[in-house]
């Protein structure tokens, strides 16, 4: 089983690459062109996005190093303590939302620290899996067609944020406790 998966996950980037390239040249499409003609606009689209992720990336660095994660969690450590939740997934369930990178360093600090195997580590990398960079993709999504008003894309991108952390915590509870 092994050898077919190994077998798969290197022929599928060639294998979908050779389709791309035959129904480019079945439909007559200028594949060359029109891929370059697609760089120029991504490179476009970077520029204009530049500015929401550093306002992003700021922001994290803001709240990491003012110490607000970990004075929070001090004060939060009783009420998570009687949920049987980690007081160290705090820091990774408050920037999950504003930055993949913050969180997976987070996470990595949380595997270090506890363990793999650890009740911790386990919540974790079900949070990461089950939350989304909110702010981060719609920096990204929304600033490359301009759109500066998102106010409800947000709360529907923070509550669904919070209903994954929550739906991880209850099954993780479930599963490993």
């Amino acid at each position: 089983m092994r050898e077919v998966l190994n077998l798969i996950s290197v022929s599928i980037l060639p294998l979908i690459i050779a389709i791309i390239l035959i129904f480019g040249f079945i439909k007559k499409v200028p594949v060359y062109e029109t891929f370059t003609q697609g760089a120029k606009e991504g490179i476009k689209i970077s520029v204009k996005i530049i500015p929401y992720l550093i306002a992003i990336m700021a922001a994290v660095s803001m709240f990491r190093a003012s110490g607000a994660i970990e004075a929070l969690a001090s004060l939060l450590s009783g009420p998570l303590e009687a949920l049987k939740i980690p007081v160290d997934t705090l820091p990774l369930m408050l920037t999950r939302s504003l930055s993949g990178g913050a969180t997976l360093g987070i996470f990595s600090d949380i595997v270090n620290s506890n363990g793999a195997n650890s009740y911790a580590a386990k919540l974790s990398a079900v949070i990461v899996g089950s939350s989304e960079t909110t702010f981060y993709v719609l920096s990204v999504y929304f600033g490359a067609i301009g759109v500066t008003k998102f106010r409800h894309a947000v709360l529907t991108g923070i509550l669904a944020d919070i209903v994954g952390i929550i739906a991880a915590v209850l099954i993780c509870g479930w599963l490993f406790l």
